[in-house]
């Protein structure tokens, strides 16, 4: 049995290099294990300093992300709905003006909601976050009962009355479903957020469709590169800045591209005008 040392502290291994070993570290403690714990400290540093800066990146992204739904939006209803009166615009029936109410109304909530995490009020952006839940609903109830008015009125300008049944209601679906996933997530931040911006971006279609400018029209290609700028600038950061693409985008993505497909392969098919038909008698 090895004796004690004259510290009174028997040596970690055998031989005499140990037993020095062991001595200086017992005398002499931050010469010989501060670098293996500045460098666990270090680890530690990067690791907190990654992360607030991807919060902060974060920040900034949706911020503009919101930036960019609402200039899309007022675009496309400047003239016939933002700049013509509001509440005193010239619209088909009473049930559209509700639908613009909710529509706007929503916008402005992803704003404020993007300004509370960013300012840190995290209370009141889950206390606001709960009426907009209930506001998600009402606009998939609202646009439904819109979309019905306007078959029955033979409204659909620059399309047929099946192809505007098909697209609205794939639009309203897809919103449905991903700003239900978005609540179902909402303790997941990063997941959250990424959901409800592309829940917000499949109803982008209409405000889009109002351009005044003949350059989005000038093909498919062009129009449908402008509708998924959000997928598109959401997969772009997350590959900059996770170096992967989160699940939350590669779903919602997918979920937007697999409607538009629809909506070009679906909105001719004859469910819809039989569908149409049935609505209008």
């Amino acid at each position: 049995m090895e004796k004690p040392t004259s510290t009174g502290i028997a040596p970690r291994g055998s031989g005499l290099r140990s037993s020095l070993r062991h001595i200086a570290g017992r005398c002499f403690p931050l010469v010989c294990y501060a670098p293996r714990r500045i460098h666990a400290r270090g680890y530690a540093v990067v690791s907190k300093t990654s992360g607030l800066a991807i919060r902060r990146a974060d920040h900034w992204f949706f911020a503009a992300m919101a930036a960019l739904v609402i200039a899309m939006v007022s675009i496309g209803f400047a003239h016939t709905y933002y700049l013509a009166g509001l509440v005193r615009a010239p619209l088909p029936s009473p049930l559209v003006h509700v639908h613009a109410i909710a529509f706007s109304c929503w916008v402005l909530f992803l704003l404020t909601q993007v300004i509370l995490a960013s300012g840190g009020w995290m209370r009141w952006h889950m206390r606001l976050g709960n009426l907009g839940m209930i506001l998600a609903a009402l606009l998939v109830v609202i646009g439904f009962a819109t979309l019905v008015a306007a078959i029955r009125r033979h409204a659909a300008p620059g399309m047929s009355t099946e192809a505007l049944l098909a697209d609205d209601t794939l639009q309203l679906s897809a919103f449905a479903v991903l700003a239900g996933c978005a609540f179902w997530w909402r303790r997941n931040g990063p997941a959250h957020k990424r959901l409800i911006l592309l829940a917000t971006a499949s109803l982008m279609g209409p405000a889009l469709s109002r351009w005044p400018w003949d350059f989005v029209f000038s093909s498919a290609l062009v129009f449908y590169a402008i509708l998924n700028s959000f997928s598109i600038l959401l997969i772009a950061y997350d590959l900059s800045t996770r170096h992967r693409i989160h699940a939350a985008t590669a779903f919602g993505a997918l979920l937007l591209g697999t409607m538009q497909a629809a909506m070009e392969t679906l909105g001719h098919a004859g469910f819809w005008s039989r569908l149409a038909l049935w609505i209008q008698q």
